[in-house]
């Protein structure tokens, strides 16, 4: 009988063998290939995010463009004849850092508007007297709807582009996507500092005789709102600190205890928490 735990060394030499096989083997098998790497997490020698990450970038293969674009009605484009001033106010309230930019109608992209090309006009011409849009425009790229994630990847990595104006089969403008909504089916969320301002006063909310509680919540600010002493050594964030508690990334509805605190997951997908329901024992 063996008695060696998981973690010995001759079982993390039975877990890279077989890892070999597998990726060494014909055919591949994503599914077993996700198995043993949910196996090797279990035994420690993989951390929750990095297993998420691995199965993200196996998820993205298989990933199209319209399954992850921002619609054309939630596109924050500008029009361009629009003055200086509308302009400007249009980039304040959006805190975008790329706008697309069309010319007699919204399916006709004439070019790409950076945010920061507007710090060239407000230097030579504060008043915006002698202000064009046009000579501003960086080219816009346009992508099918059908295209893969992954080939799409790479093309923004070797273009250095970070935004792809997507087109349907007939041409007309049907969304957006940028760099950053690809690398987030990798790596989940990423907050800027605009989207950080924002989170911040939605971080804890009031929710009948309890709370919601986002999972990035800082476990400094989670202690500091309700006067609790949680560890912080380990873990950053409420969500980082109730996954390790549970064992495994939890489902929608899972529950667990930590402390004086009752979790349940609100919102979670396959790769992490994002939204926890606390109620606090008395």
């Amino acid at each position: 009988m063996n008695d060696e735990p998981p973690s010995s060394p001759s079982a993390n030499r039975s877990w890279f063998e077989r890892l070999g096989t597998l990726l060494g083997g014909e055919p591949q098998n994503r599914e077993e290939l996700i198995e043993e790497l949910r196996t090797a997490q279990g035994n420690g020698l993989l951390s929750l995010d990095t297993l998420a990450m691995i199965e993200g970038a196996l998820r993205v293969t298989d990933m199209r463009v319209d399954d992850v674009m921002i619609p054309r009605a939630q596109m924050v484009s500008v029009s361009v004849n629009c003055s200086f001033e509308d302009v400007l106010a249009t980039v304040i309230e959006s805190g975008h850092s790329r706008y697309p930019v069309y010319g007699d109608d919204r399916d006709e992209i004439v070019g790409i508007l950076l945010a920061k090309d507007l710090i060239k006009v407000i230097a030579s011409d504060q008043s915006g007297t002698n202000f064009a849009l046009g000579p501003l425009l960086r080219p816009a790229v346009l992508i099918p709807e059908s295209k893969r994630l992954n080939v799409l990847l790479n093309e923004f990595r070797a273009s250095r582009h970070h935004m792809a104006l997507v087109v349907d089969e007939y041409g007309g403008v049907s969304g957006l996507i940028t760099i950053e909504d690809v690398l987030e089916q990798i790596v989940g969320r990423i907050d800027d500092e605009h989207d950080a301002d924002d989170a911040l006063n939605e971080h804890i909310r009031p929710d009948g005789d309890g709370y919601l509680v986002s999972a990035v919540t800082p476990i400094d600010d989670f202690n500091e709102h309700f006067g609790s002493h949680l560890a912080d050594e380990d873990y950053d964030t409420i969500g980082g600190l109730v996954t390790a508690t549970i064992g495994h990334v939890p489902s929608a509805g899972e529950v667990v205890q930590v402390d004086d605190f009752h979790f349940q997951i609100a919102e979670a997908d396959d790769r992490r928490v994002h939204q926890l329901r606390l109620r606090i024992d008395a």
